[in-house]
């Protein structure tokens, strides 16, 4: 069992305790600077007055850069199952000679 640790994170200018396992953490923060970023992006490009109107930006943003990645990897593995098909036949063509 993995040691906890508590961490606090800042996002939009709030804090935030989390109780996490040491394997969480980086990836944690590494997401943390990463919405942050974001944020920073936000605010210097659009006339945005709320801090809930910048973060649903960002859960919008990276949540479709979520699906778009199911989505490639759908058709990658549907590409993949095609050239697997093709390798059977050949195969089998192959010992039945």
């Amino acid at each position: 069992m993995e040691e906890k640790l508590k961490i606090k994170l800042s996002i939009a200018d709030r804090i935030y305790p989390l109780t996490v396992e040491m394997s969480q953490e980086e990836g944690l923060r590494s997401a943390c600077k990463k919405i942050e970023a974001m944020i920073k992006q936000f605010e210097e490009n659009y006339a945005v007055r709320d801090k809930q109107d910048v973060l649903a930006m960002c859960a919008l943003q990276f949540a479709s850069q979520l699906e778009q990645k199911q989505l490639d990897n759908a058709i990658d593995g549907t590409q993949t199952i095609e050239r697997i098909k093709k390798l059977n036949d050949l195969l089998v063509g192959y010992l039945d000679r």
